[in-house]
């Protein structure tokens, strides 16, 4: 549910391995994918690869398990949707940026909803065409079948570690989102050559102590590297560029309400400053709102 670029990278590669799988998604690239197959590139290799899609939440009918891939302010949109159509046994895996998907789809759904941090570098290179960047594995939170899922990912090539601290694997994902996600965004530049700007390392530093600050005040326990782990994505990513740099360019809605801005709800609510968090949510704020102002 949400072929973007996440959903259609995950969903190519469980087609690929001979599950039956089926896309959810916007017309255009549903149309292009019901045409031509969905295009997978990987490095230097590209696949066309023959899998159902379709624009109507009755493609989640019959499914075991649905990846729930869409932008977290269509959370509640997408599980209301989709609800009419779920098998009583369906399990739904939130593949989202954001730590409160899975709450707020399982009100919705009535269903199980596991949380699901996902490390994977993708983008859409044109109407269903994905294209893949690096990385590629998951974080799941602990459900009934969990070994069946892992079982059923690995075959297909994609890493799946089961933990019991999967929402701690969430956060952690969150706060290196909330460096990476807007930085990109506003200077326009991959993260290889973002981090090489005068005074950035800096500037990270002090996003990821705010949300450290945040996440200990909400009892959640980040990570002692996670700074490390921060500034040393970029060496593995240089080519990259965020998930709202794509939106921006593309003159979407960001997700930044649920990423700086989740963190400086957070902040205000457990009474922890997070003035860094504050300036760069506005300043994307601002730039989505000219970004859809010429799109208009």
């Amino acid at each position: 549910m949400g072929a973007g670029s996440i959903g259609c990278y995950f969903g190519a590669l469980l087609a690929r391995a001979g599950e039956e799988v089926t896309l959810i998604g916007r017309k255009h690239h549903i149309d292009a994918i019901n045409q031509r197959g969905l295009l997978l590139e990987i490095g230097q290799q590209s696949y066309a690869v023959p899998i159902k899609a379709t624009v109507h939440a009755n493609g989640v009918a019959d499914a075991d398990v649905v990846l729930v891939c869409v932008k977290s302010d269509d959370t509640e949109a997408a599980g209301r949707q989709v609800a009419p159509y779920l098998n009583d046994d369906a399990i739904l895996l939130s593949l989202q940026n954001g730590v409160d998907n899975a709450q707020r789809l399982a009100a919705i759904v009535d269903r199980t909803v596991v949380p699901v941090a996902v490390y994977v570098a993708t983008a859409m290179a044109g109407p269903g065409h994905v294209k893949h960047y690096g990385r590629g594995d998951l974080v799941i939170g602990a459900c009934p079948k969990e070994k069946e899922i892992t079982d059923r990912f690995g075959a297909a090539g994609i890493p799946v570690e089961v933990s019991a601290s999967a929402t701690q694997a969430l956060w952690a994902k969150l706060i290196l989102n909330c460096a990476y996600n807007p930085l990109s965004a506003l200077t326009r530049l991959p993260y290889g050559r973002m981090m090489g700007v005068a005074g950035m390392e800096t500037l990270v530093r002090n996003i990821v102590e705010e949300c450290c600050a945040v996440a200990r005040a909400a009892g959640v326990a980040v990570p002692a590297d996670i700074l490390a782990n921060v500034l040393a994505l970029a060496a593995t990513m240089p080519q990259q560029t965020s998930s709202t740099a794509q939106d921006l360019a593309a003159k979407r809605r960001t997700e930044i309400d649920h990423l700086n801005g989740f963190m400086v709800r957070e902040g205000a609510r457990l009474g922890i400053p997070t003035p860094v968090n504050q300036a760069l949510h506005t300043l994307v704020k601002g730039a989505e709102i000219e970004a859809r102002q010429v799109h208009r």
